[in-house]
């Protein structure tokens, strides 16, 4: 007997497309069969819809404890699992206080066991005012640390040195966990946006020129040295330029562990985009030109990145209404639209589903050692998401469930609804509505192999 069964969906799994049941018992899957025989206590139709795992986001930034003003837990998972997702990771500011040591840790972990929708892990901070605590960071469970090679945005986390940072790449790698770094050039970005800025620039081609790609090479190039050198684990979060990307990928081929992320954003956006949008684009790095897109995805199909992390970090309204674009609080929104980006100009770019699949769910799952998420086999979660591949749709402010309702994607037209989300067997989102209150796990990652 079956706690619930899923009949005829098509199945997008690492091997290809299929069409399968699925049969599910105390929140895990059991079987997976052309087709099942036996009882279930609950039946789900998936005939004429693609099953993709749970899309795992391993870069939000829900602002809990302390900034819920900007998003919080409740939207900001409801959000998640409207767009197709059933675990996220959380990184460590915009919290107030941030998460540099257990006791921060444990008041974000109790927070998210209360308002989450979905399952979660917890980025601890790598600051130089807490790297004696990178100990016991660990040991509550964190997934990794997190680091600035420029200015945070927030005085509260310090961007570390590179003493600092090579102290810290050392202890995350004796503690066998991940550091995720923010690579951008601090010298480089802060003397152009003070020189630009004494000039009298305030707009957004002024914050563009502030940014340049140079900035996050450079920062890029002397990350992977110290990782080279202290042997840590190092992702390599939301890069921007196809440069950056070979020169990670290069250095993982000489046997340097880093992982690479981009984000939805810069695969469809260009600085161009953010003149014209405004503060809803700004972000950090910048947006690129379009013959950088075109690199980002050609990485992709080409296997050199890993993840796509959506970077969520909204804030209130009055933060982006700033005259001065410098001003402007740096924060894209967009964790409901990370698996939609993935499906329409994914698709239009080459990727299979099953690719789809990979970058959202299998390889952060399995990079970040979030033990039975992000695969549809035997054994796993049964974190589900049900897609009506046909549907189009025009992205609209009704369909948002973060707490601001504004997103660059609001007006595009997409390919590929999210119709349902199931978390360990169980709807939490079913076109508009969540049948559930809060119900989220913690997940502490699992040993290094």
């Amino acid at each position: 007997m079956y706690d619930l069964l899923v009949r005829g969906g098509q199945l997008v799994r690492a091997g290809g497309v299929e069409q399968a049941d699925l049969g599910v018992v105390e929140g895990r899957i059991v079987d997976v069969a052309p087709e099942l025989s036996g009882g279930a206590r609950e039946e789900l139709d998936a005939r004429g819809l693609h099953v993709f795992p749970g899309a795992v986001d391993i870069h939000v930034h829900f602002n809990e404890p302390g900034r819920t003003d900007w998003e919080g837990i409740r939207t900001g998972s409801r959000a998640l699992v409207a767009g197709g997702g059933t675990t996220f990771a959380d990184m460590p500011l915009n919290s107030t206080p941030p998460v540099l040591d257990r006791a921060t840790f444990e008041a974000k972990r109790q927070a998210a066991e209360r308002e989450s929708s979905a399952d979660f892990a917890l980025w601890g901070g790598l600051t130089p005012r807490n790297l004696d605590c990178l100990p016991e960071l660990a040991e509550a469970g964190a997934v990794g640390f997190k680091a600035f090679m420029s200015h945070s945005g927030l005085e509260e986390f310090e961007s570390p040195d590179d003493d600092t940072l090579y102290e810290g790449m050392l202890q995350a790698r004796d503690l066998c966990l991940i550091v995720a770094l923010h690579a951008e050039s601090d010298a480089i970005t802060r003397a152009l946006s003070s020189r630009i800025r004494r000039a009298g620039g305030t707009g957004v081609r002024n914050y563009l020129r502030s940014r340049p790609a140079i900035a996050e090479v450079e920062a890029v190039n002397r990350a992977l040295l110290l990782a080279e050198a202290t042997g840590a684990k190092l992702h390599l979060v939301h890069l921007s330029t196809g440069r950056a990307v070979t020169l990670a990928a290069e250095a993982r081929a000489r046997g340097v562990d880093v992982s690479i992320e981009t984000c939805p954003h810069y695969l469809c956006f260009t600085g161009e985009d953010m003149e014209r949008l405004g503060a809803v684009l700004k972000c950090a790095p910048p947006l690129r030109d379009a013959s950088e897109v075109d690199a980002l995805w050609q990485a992709i199909r080409a296997g050199h990145i890993d993840t796509i992390g959506s970077d969520h970090s909204p804030s209130t309204l009055d933060l982006k209404e700033r005259a001065d674009f410098f001003e402007v609080w740096g924060g894209i929104a967009g964790v409901q639209s990370t698996l939609t980006v993935l499906l329409t100009e994914g698709r239009e770019r080459g990727l299979s589903l099953p690719d789809i699949a990979r970058l959202s769910a299998r390889t952060p799952a399995g990079h970040f050692g979030l033990a039975g998420k992000g695969r549809l086999e035997p054994g796993a979660d049964a974190d589900l998401v049900l897609v009506d591949l046909d549907r189009e749709w025009v992205h609209t402010q009704d369909d948002l469930h973060t707490r601001w309702k504004y997103s660059p994607y609001l007006g595009r037209t997409c390919r590929g609804r999210v119709v349902q989300t199931l978390l360990r067997g169980q709807t939490v989102y079913a076109e508009g509505r969540f049948p559930h209150p809060p119900q989220g796990r913690f997940l502490r990652p699992a040993p290094a192999s």
